[in-house]
């Protein structure tokens, strides 16, 4: 009778090694009964899985979420204000962002990127035309948050500029901007809108849902964004009707309008808050649109 052993915690016999090499033999033979060119077809198909699976070189882009700037997102006011009188405004203002996959800490396989080069909602770009060489995760996380510091800072200088040109006491208004995973500066735009909007009363929204993007310094000049045909689509998505972009944007906008989404552009705050209240009051079809050639 054979013994029996206990091997971390299995039953097994003396006899297993007896098994384990008539399978080799057998294994041997069945490969030797085939030749290299038969064996050619699984060994390319495993390699594809492979590299498929493998992180890409490439970023994926889609459109991301948006969030209404004079809402609240976690309980807490987007634009919070003291020292000053605000008011509510039924429609919304809306920012827009890309959601990036295949940036530090954000992984993105090669099979995920080949599927977003057939879709016409994706961009796929080389990772180093996104983020400079060698980034960390943590490096990345580092600077866009300080790029949307940034652009929060620079948005409430210039609308307490706007502000104060146009007879509003700001000199004790304190203001706080909140949003969760929203990194970058694009937004500059929107916040500087959002916080005029809060302070005047105007309604600007006019009780529509209005998105945009731009950068804004404080100087009140609009500045050029990147990937302005998702955030078009993510407006588009969430109900947006008009959309302020920047003038320098316009090659980027001509014929990647979606249907039904009404398009502005401007280069200044005057211009976006001019825009405001010509769609505000009815009047939005004489606004200037972005044309072929800009």
């Amino acid at each position: 009778m054979k013994e029996t052993r206990r091997i971390h915690g299995k039953n097994t016999r003396s006899g297993a090694p007896g098994r384990v090499k008539r399978w080799l033999i057998g294994a041997e033979g069945w490969l030797s009964a085939r030749s290299w060119r038969y064996l050619a077809g699984p060994l390319v198909a495993v390699l594809c899985v492979l590299v498929l699976i493998m992180p890409s070189a490439y970023v994926v882009q889609v459109p991301g979420p948006t969030q209404n700037v004079l809402g609240e997102v976690s309980g807490k006011q987007v634009i919070a204000v003291s020292g000053a009188k605000t008011y509510k405004d039924s429609g919304q203002l809306l920012l827009v962002t890309v959601n990036a996959s295949g940036v530090p800490g954000y992984p993105v396989s090669n099979a995920q990127a080949l599927v977003a080069w057939a879709d016409s909602k994706s961009t796929v770009m080389p990772q180093e035309a996104v983020v400079p060489v060698g980034q960390t995760a943590e490096e990345y996380k580092q600077s866009s948050d300080k790029e949307m510091t940034s652009s929060q800072d620079s948005a409430t200088a210039a609308a307490k500029k706007f502000l104060e040109e146009h007879g509003y006491d700001v000199s004790g208004m304190k203001v706080s901007m909140h949003v969760d995973d929203i990194g970058g500066p694009s937004a500059g735009m929107m916040y500087t809108l959002g916080l005029i909007d809060k302070v005047t009363g105007e309604k600007l929204s006019g009780g529509k849902i209005i998105a945009g993007t731009g950068t804004m310094n404080d100087k009140g000049e609009v500045g050029e964004i990147g990937g302005i045909r998702l955030k078009m689509l993510g407006a588009k998505r969430d109900g947006a009707t008009w959309f302020l972009a920047p003038e320098s944007n316009c090659s980027s906008v001509v014929d990647h309008i979606p249907e039904g989404l009404n398009v502005v552009k401007v280069s200044t705050l005057q211009e976006a808050y001019d825009a405001l209240v010509a769609v505000r009051d009815g009047k939005g079809a004489s606004l200037p649109q972005c044309s072929a050639g800009e």
